[in-house]
């Protein structure tokens, strides 16, 4: 008699609601700490240009970690009564990692390569509309960035593999090249007006949103290009 009710509970919507509170508490949780080493020191590195390499370098564990939460909130246990987001965290945490690495280091690196380039416009001597070519080559590199991290997150291919079809969906799904070129405005506007912890606070959302925003691109990858 009394298992009965305990699995109407679990499957209620609002148990339903509750566990998604809980998922994302956990996951953000996750994400703030993984995040920790680099987000101290960003928060206090002052805006000079000549900070920009360790802004780069601040910003590396981010990828791993948001990484572990994509993969901890997409590989939910359909039983709510058996919840364990922060093991998918550390799963995808560990199985991620080098994968993750190999995408999220370069992508960096070319970024801080633009936006030295941008701070140093004056003193190079050169017309400014330089700076119109620079902001779409980084928004290009940062969006082909990102399906690369949700590809590398979900699924198992080799890194250039994952970057051509991050290109590819690039072009292929409009809908999800807007959609994240919004989020990523988004978390500079939330960065700008507040500030790098503001966004860290807000960071499961972001990821869930990033998540729902490329399920097209994750549904045509594992219908198309896996087993």
């Amino acid at each position: 008699m009394s298992a009965q009710p305990w699995r109407q509970f679990g499957d209620g919507p609002l148990s339903r609601a509750a566990a998604s509170v809980h998922i994302l508490l956990v996951v953000e949780l996750l994400l703030v700490l993984t995040t920790l080493p680099g987000l101290v020191p960003l928060v206090l590195l002052g805006p000079d240009p000549r900070n920009l390499p360790l802004v780069a370098a601040c910003l590396l564990p981010v990828g791993p970690a948001v990484s572990a939460a994509l993969y901890a909130l997409r590989h939910q246990r359909p039983d709510l009564t058996d919840l364990r987001p922060a093991a998918a965290f550390r799963r995808g945490y560990r199985a991620n990692l080098p994968a993750v690495l190999r995408v999220w280091a370069p992508m960096l690196l070319w970024l801080t390569v633009i936006a030295v380039n941008l701070a140093h416009l004056p003193a190079a001597a050169v017309p400014i509309w330089w700076a119109v070519p620079l902001v779409l080559v980084g928004l290009g590199v940062s969006l082909v960035g990102a399906n690369a991290l949700l590809i590398a997150s979900l699924f198992t291919f080799r890194t250039r593999d994952a970057l051509r079809l991050a290109l590819h969906f690039l072009v292929r799904a409009p809908g999800v090249t807007v959609g994240n070129a919004a989020l990523l405005a988004a978390a500079a506007g939330v960065t700008a007006v507040f500030s790098e912890a503001v966004l860290a606070l807000l960071a499961a959302l972001f990821v869930l949103a990033f998540l729902r925003i490329g399920a097209p691109m994750i549904d045509t990858i594992r219908t198309e290009f896996t087993a």
